[in-house]
């Protein structure tokens, strides 16, 4: 087990791509800090992306997420979707999308299964197909190749190969890729905010397309895009009986900078955003949350204070606690251990939360 060089102390876990210790984090030592926003630059570079977010004066504004991209000319956007040519913004759009998907068979492995109408039945027969799971029926799971973060321990951090492969869709294509048997269609990635404005316009055609059968519109996102971008996003989800899962991934701010180079600010104010409408809907739940137990990072202590915040909005929103395994940049950590998931379970059941689940059980050690 690595230790932290900035106070040695031994019993906490320390990824090397961060080098720094949760609790020096959290505290707000400075070199700790700098030394973990470094290594942001560095991963973004290796990658072809700015080190740093696009802020040149009087550039081409991109406001489709919480960076809020200034990109001057030839800059690429920090999501590596756009770039200013000759004061044009070229790249993705509401036209086009670097994105790729596929079906899944219902019950599918999503973070809300467990609660979703496609999962439990939940809703039935407005929004869902049976009383119970949608056995028979599938999943349209488009996945973005792109992502308004830089999480170290990103596990689905593949979806980087497709950033400039020079492929783009179109949404007439997620719109002919629904038949008969599809009964929802889940935005991932990456994450669908970069490119919501295309999500939105694909989901309505599709959403036409299907007529009277049942199309939930449910998305997996970390909560920073634009508040306008949310806003429909919710009201789509909310009309079809899908669901819109955020990824709480940490509470302390500076410790969520370090781990994924960006403020939660902007997430937990949409989150709060979003539970605006939970009661407009109650079954099946428009808003569920996540998080997942990184070893020595993401403990009982950041669980708690994820789940106080959501137990202040509403105790019932569902909250899915998730095995964590060593990806990315940070393989030298363990796996989820079973008696971190209990206490990180039990903490979030003391915090207040009535709806709590333990995901990803296979990986526990």
């Amino acid at each position: 087990m690595n230790s932290c060089p900035f106070c040695d102390r031994e019993d906490e876990p320390t990824a090397l791509s961060i080098g720094a210790c949760a609790p020096c984090l959290k505290e707000g030592n400075e070199r700790a800090l700098q030394w973990a926003q470094d290594a942001h630059v560095k991963v973004r570079r290796e990658w072809g992306l700015p080190g740093k977010i696009p802020d040149t004066t009087d550039g081409i504004p991109c406001t489709v997420c919480v960076n809020n991209c200034l990109l001057g000319e030839g800059e690429v956007g920090a999501c590596g979707l756009r770039t200013n040519s000759q004061g044009v913004m070229i790249g993705a759009s509401e036209d086009a999308a670097k994105a790729s998907w596929y079906h899944d068979p219902l019950p599918t492995n999503c973070v809300a299964d467990w609660v979703c109408a496609g999962g439990t039945g939940a809703g039935y027969p407005l929004y869902a197909n049976s009383p119970g799971p949608e056995r028979g029926y599938r999943n349209l799971a488009v996945f973005f190749t792109a992502c308004s973060f830089n999480c170290l321990f990103c596990q689905n951090w593949t979806y980087r190969h497709g950033m400039f492969d020079g492929m783009y869709s179109g949404p007439a294509d997620i719109a002919d890729a629904v038949d008969e048997a599809t009964s929802c269609i889940c935005y991932f990635g990456g994450d669908p905010g970069p490119q919501a404005p295309y999500a939105l316009k694909a989901s309505a055609r599709a959403l036409k397309r299907s007529g009277e059968r049942i199309l939930r519109i449910c998305w997996e996102t970390n909560g920073s895009m634009d508040p306008r971008y949310l806003d429909q996003m919710v009201e789509m989800s909310l009309e079809t009986g899908g669901c819109i899962k955020f990824d709480l991934k940490a509470f302390d701010d500076n410790l969520h900078r370090a781990l994924t180079g960006i403020s939660n600010r902007r997430t937990l104010e949409n989150f709060e955003r979003a539970a605006l409408r939970i009661r407009e809907r109650p079954d099946p739940p428009l808003l569920v949350a996540s998080t997942l137990m990184v070893p020595g990072y993401v403990d009982d202590s950041e669980v708690g204070g994820i789940a106080s915040f959501i137990a202040g909005i509403d105790p019932w929103i569902p909250y899915s606690l998730l095995a964590f395994h060593p990806q990315f940049r940070m393989l030298d950590l363990p796996t989820t251990s079973r008696k971190q998931a209990e206490k990180c379970r039990e903490r979030a059941l003391q915090s207040g939360l009535k709806r709590v689940n333990v995901g990803n059980v296979h990986l526990l050690k």
